[in-house]
């Protein structure tokens, strides 16, 4: 466990680590955390934002090339949402029926589910800046029969948006002195703001099921 966390918190060094033993076999690795984490329903807890984040950074630094991997990240994160909503869509049956699927939370569900009533089809946009319901939100939407050309227009919208903003955000500022020195500082901060959404919503649920 205390290695996940330093893995999470210096994803810098780390990075750079693999890009020195694996050479450009980094770029497929990258694909598949991306991927995984947009696409299985079963791995939100996987790095999103501060993996991007640490990677502009690094691209900044020339240790890894900032085109071909953004182009990865961009097809990763469409790739990851389309199949997750394939499988949202293949187990929408056993979800209606409450049945229990194994490694998928029933609250995270209803989480995204409530954020779908509220925010409608750009829950598919919005939800990529929110870890958790980043996973979960195709998976829903293939659950409710969103149409797949809806769906895949937000989708390719919302993917580009979130790469475009964490990894330039990390290749202009990742390298700043002050942000350099205070990386894992830093990467805290993304994932508690990141995370901030979540903690509202569940502190107003509590309220309102109190009231009841």
């Amino acid at each position: 466990m205390s290695n996940l966390i330093d893995i999470f918190l210096h994803l810098d060094k780390h990075l750079s680590l693999y890009m020195n033993e694996y050479g450009l076999f980094i770029y497929v690795i990258l694909f598949a955390i991306i991927f995984c984490e947009t696409g299985l329903v079963i791995m939100p807890f996987l790095p999103g934002d501060s993996l991007l984040f640490a990677t502009g950074a690094l691209a900044a630094a020339g240790s890894i090339k900032l085109l071909p991997i953004y182009l990865i990240f961009c097809i990763a994160a469409i790739a990851g949402d389309t199949v997750n909503y394939s499988i949202g869509y293949f187990l929408r049956n056993k979800v209606i029926a409450r049945e229990n699927i194994p490694f998928i939370k029933k609250e995270y569900l209803d989480q995204t589910s409530k954020f779908f009533e509220k925010h409608g089809s750009a829950t598919i946009i919005l939800a990529r800046f929110i870890p958790i319901i980043r996973t979960f939100a195709p998976f829903v939407a293939g659950v409710g029969k969103m149409s797949y050309s809806k769906f895949i227009s937000f989708n390719a919208i919302g993917g580009i948006f979130w790469v475009s903003i964490a990894l330039f955000a990390g290749y202009f500022f990742g390298n700043i002195p002050i942000i350099k020195d205070n990386f894992s500082i830093v990467i805290i901060g993304i994932i508690v703001v990141s995370l901030l959404p979540i903690v509202f919503a569940f502190i107003k649920n509590k309220r309102t099921a109190k009231n009841l």
